[in-house]
């Protein structure tokens, strides 16, 4: 089945340079195009979509409003950001409103077709720019006692495993590094979403950096 998309964007041009883009990619579809954070959330309730590309900057209601209110309702419905604007505001604004993944629209087109196809299997993806932000803006954080009080419950191995989920290695890479199958850091990756009521993978990166598990310094 194809992964249905919602484009969110003000500006016509950008929507149909991807809507031309995506149509030519196999395995995806644009179902619908809005042109606010309004009519985002309209769509996503109608059309149910698995991934909304989201621009941040829009007239009346935000991408980061928008996002929020679409996460919130429909667990089955994931959002890239997809914006010109990185600033720390609209980063971590639109990453604790639910957005899954986020993009800066000097990206290959051929690339957000891809965190497209990573974003609706459910895993998180971030540009690499953004990445190194975030590095810096949790690495003055203190450790402190948070992560006591946040991460009960988990075992020393998943402790382990948000760790390095944290530092940016995928299961292939976790499996390695722990000498234990593919199969099994997917095992406990699932665990940690499910303990820490996490939504997806960037926001088992995010807890990682808050609680102090992983730092600039690594």
């Amino acid at each position: 089945m194809s992964i249905r998309v919602v484009l969110a964007d003000d500006q016509p041009l950008v929507r149909a340079a991807l809507q031309m883009v995506i149509t030519e990619a196999e395995g995806i579809e644009v179902v619908g195009e809005a042109r606010d954070g309004a009519e985002a959330v309209a769509l996503a309730e109608e059309l149910r979509p698995d991934v909304v590309v989201m621009d941040i900057r829009m007239p009346g209601t935000d991408g980061i409003e928008a996002t929020r209110q679409i996460t919130e309702r429909h667990d089955g419905t994931h959002v890239i950001v997809l914006t010109t604007f990185d600033d720390d505001d609209c980063v971590y604004g639109a990453l604790r409103a639910g957005a899954a993944g986020y993009l800066v629209k000097d990206m290959a087109l051929d690339d957000i077709l891809a965190a497209v196809r990573v974003v609706a299997a459910g895993d998180g993806l971030i540009s690499p720019a953004v990445t190194r932000r975030l590095i810096r803006e949790f690495a003055g954080r203190p450790a402190g006692a948070g992560p006591k009080r946040e991460l009960a419950g988990i075992t020393d191995r998943e402790r382990e495993v948000l760790t390095l989920v944290g530092s940016g290695l995928s299961n292939s890479e976790i499996a390695e590094a722990l000498f234990i199958s593919v199969a099994t850091a997917k095992t406990y990756v699932t665990r940690l979403l499910s303990k820490l009521g996490a939504r997806d993978r960037v926001r088992l990166v995010i807890i990682a950096y808050e609680t102090g598990l992983v730092s600039a310094s690594g």
